[in-house]
């Protein structure tokens, strides 16, 4: 019965640490992957104790494996073109 307060805990702690840490991107995307991670393990054990579909779960990971790659590509194509991952650093007007 605890498990499910935690996963919420677990969650609720990963959007406060996305909100708290907007201006540095890997941070961002290091809090997005938790809240994920939690979700995915939220999602498994309610698929566990109330039916026996996890075909739902592995197109939920696939598509976290895509957004995570993504993510990656997008920060490492930023830091090649503004040496930094700091939002302050972009300029929007350029």
């Amino acid at each position: 019965m605890k498990m499910p307060f935690l996963l919420m805990f677990m969650f609720l702690m990963g959007l406060l640490s996305f909100s708290l840490k907007r201006k540095h991107l890997l941070m961002m995307l290091l809090s997005m992957e938790f809240i994920i991670l939690s979700l995915l393990i939220l999602m498994f054990y309610y698929f566990l104790n109330f039916s026996n579909e996890y075909y739902f779960s592995m197109i939920f990971l696939s598509f976290s494996v895509c957004e995570s790659a993504l993510g990656l590509s997008l920060l490492v194509s930023l830091i090649r073109s503004h040496g930094s991952d700091y939002f302050y650093m972009f300029n929007l007007l350029w």
